[in-house]
């Protein structure tokens, strides 16, 4: 079984699908994305509600498929998730679902606040109690209670404790860059960075000011795709995602396959990164705490840097390193 602490930045890129998604099975078997990390299947906003009973059939049916096909296969594949609607709703799926669930990851928690946290928490304890496979939750944060600057922080703090009792479920935190827009009446353009919306920049901001530390939070969804990967909505694309990697972000939403590749390649380590992490973690001067980068550019602290540098090192494990526009797996292996 894989370790929280590798898997929670295999997560990647989520890849928001409906649950009732037609030829996935097919899809993951031919391995059809390459660029494919993690795969969420939507019983929420993607299903209308009178769609819901006929969603969840069909996601049993595909689930109970793509087990076999991960039995079978044991190349490495998508993480495999399911957004549910409410906690009485993730209630009665745990049932519905049976053993098809088995293949599953984990869980992403709509909405979640102080009102139904518990509740989550304890499908969570009930789910994983004596099971050989440890599922996890990823806490989606997009609330009005968190969004309203009155009671954020209270909010987000206890959130974070309660989150910190039950660490060892939560595999990521998520951030509603829509909801938080649609509670203002605004929405970005493709020529803008959620970062540009300032009452939405300064509620992701106070997220990772509280949860950053201790967990992989992963950035908010980009609204714009196309066919052209040169397009204005890919250039924005790369623009928010170089921003979500200097405020901390790790990952993002993405509802479009055309997005895939550009985050897969934001997660890749720069090679002078890559370089400097690799002298931080072997660092065996006792007497010097600071020595020039690896290309002679900067000055690398120990003390400063070293959590920087265990992070660096762990993504060019899983995604590798980047160097002249192209990414070198094998050396970031070495």
């Amino acid at each position: 079984m894989e370790d929280r602490e590798i898997l929670q930045y295999k997560v990647g890129g989520l890849l928001y699908m409906p649950a009732y998604q037609e030829n996935i099975v097919e899809k993951i078997r031919r391995r059809e994305h390459a660029h494919l990390t993690a795969i969420c299947f939507c019983l929420e906003d993607a299903i209308g509600d009178t769609a819901v009973v006929d969603a969840e059939r069909a996601l049993r049916t595909n689930l109970a498929a793509l087990k076999e096909v991960y039995e079978e296969d044991r190349h490495e594949k998508p993480l495999l998730f399911v957004r549910v609607r409410t906690a009485d709703h993730m209630e009665h799926f745990l049932d519905f679902v049976g053993a098809a669930g088995d293949v599953l990851t984990g869980y992403v928690l709509p909405k979640v606040n102080l009102g139904n946290v518990e509740s989550y928490m304890e499908l969570m304890r009930m789910l994983n109690d004596g099971s050989a496979k440890k599922r996890y939750l990823m806490p989606v944060l997009e609330s009005p209670s968190i969004a309203d600057v009155k009671s954020r922080a209270a909010v987000l703090g206890e959130l974070k404790a309660i989150f910190d009792a039950h660490r060892e479920y939560v595999l990521n935190i998520r951030v509603g860059g829509n909801d938080f827009s649609n509670l203002y009446g605004v929405r970005r353009s493709i020529a803008h960075p959620i970062y540009a919306v300032g009452v939405v920049r300064d509620i992701l901001i106070d997220i990772l000011n509280i949860f950053a530390r201790d967990y992989v939070v992963s950035g908010p969804v980009w609204n714009y795709f196309g066919d052209d990967p040169a397009g204005a909505w890919a250039r924005g694309l790369k623009r928010e995602l170089e921003l979500d990697r200097l405020n901390g972000f790790i990952g993002k939403t993405v509802i479009h396959p055309a997005q895939l590749p550009f985050v897969f390649d934001s997660l890749r380590a720069e090679r002078a990164d890559f370089e400097d992490a690799k002298m931080i973690a072997d660092w065996q001067d006792e007497k010097a705490g600071v020595k020039k980068s690896w290309d002679g550019t900067r000055m690398n602290e120990v003390k400063t840097h070293a959590k920087w540098a265990k992070r660096v090192l762990t993504l060019a494990k899983i995604y590798g390193v980047r160097e002249d526009g192209a990414a070198c797996a094998a050396e970031s292996k070495r």
